[in-house]
């Protein structure tokens, strides 16, 4: 509920942030659509924004969060709002890889540089679409494989596993699946369960204590962000296992306690403070004459373990 709180407050601030009609001293504005601020992967990633752009201090940052992780409608919103206020460029963590590739298109059609980073927009929905956008984010896939090499590295071969996935419409949801799946078959641990919890903590924690009951022989769970594997950890203390082992991704600052105490095995830093501002950076040369960008540009991962 914290979190939430939170969330409504910043979304407030930061919709009244954008509606400002020209930037001051006629700097480029960049606008910032990020996904849930009640996921602190994602507040995170707001201060840091908001770091570098007191650091730089050549560019207005217009910022906006959604209320939660399914709420599309308010980056669709976001978008044409931008196009509306006529901003520079616009930076974009989709929470939907198809829902937000035809906005984007109108946006680059009126002349602003888009940069998508974090989740890939889907290749099919560009193509249908005939819009090049370049991705700056980390490999979802590889990443999550690393967490799940670690779980079967604990718990051996044969290992019992389940997975919580994230929302199936974003690509790093389905990347981090695949990863996992990865993992899985590498390790030869035996998958009993897969199923959504739309990265949500609560709902993770209720998705993953239907799966305790249906399969109480679980070993080891992936989750496919650490917002999800705060809920699984919950289930777990509720229901006095000490005996499973967890993997998230994301390192957000609320698992390194559970990381210390063993609540939770490992997680993937994709070092989300920076990825939005590495994006504005590239934004930015973008807009004052640079190339465009092409293709996928890779940004860091790294296992994070109590080692």
């Amino acid at each position: 509920m914290k979190f939430l709180k939170m969330a409504a407050i910043a979304a407030t601030s930061l919709t009244l942030l954008g509606s400002a009609a020209h930037a001051a001293d006629d700097k480029p504005v960049v606008g910032l659509v990020m996904k849930s601020l009640a996921n602190e992967f994602f507040q995170n990633m707001l201060e840091g924004a908001k770091a570098h752009e007191a650091k730089r201090g050549d560019y207005e940052l217009r910022a906006v969060g959604m209320q939660n992780e399914t709420d599309i409608e308010t980056q669709i919103n976001a978008v044409e709002n931008f196009i509306t206020q006529g901003v520079d460029a616009i930076v974009v963590a989709p929470a939907d890889s198809r829902a937000m590739v035809p906005p984007l298109k109108r946006a680059k059609e009126a002349g602003i540089v888009v940069v998508n980073f974090d989740v890939a927009l889907d290749t099919k929905a560009k193509e249908e679409n005939d819009v090049e956008l370049a991705f700056v984010g980390p490999d979802n896939r590889e990443g999550a494989k690393m967490a799940g090499d670690a779980l079967a590295k604990k718990i051996g071969k044969g290992g019992k596993v389940v997975i919580v996935e994230g929302n199936p419409g974003a690509d790093n949801a389905q990347q981090r699946k695949l990863g996992f799946d990865d993992a899985v078959e590498a390790g030869e641990l035996e998958l009993l369960d897969s199923r959504t919890a739309h990265w949500e903590t609560e709902e993770a924690n209720t998705v993953f204590s239907n799966m305790l009951t249906a399969h109480p022989d679980i070993e080891g769970v992936m989750a496919a962000n650490d917002s999800m594997a705060i809920g699984v950890v919950k289930a777990l203390e509720s229901a006095g296992r000490t005996d499973i082992q967890v993997v998230g991704f994301d390192n957000v600052p609320a698992v390194g306690p559970m990381i210390k105490d063993g609540r939770l095995l490992a997680t993937v830093d994709q070092f989300g403070q920076e990825m939005a501002a590495n994006a504005i950076d590239m934004a930015l040369e973008v807009v004052r004459g640079g190339p465009e960008l092409e293709g996928w540009v890779k940004t860091p991962i790294k296992l994070v373990t109590a080692e």
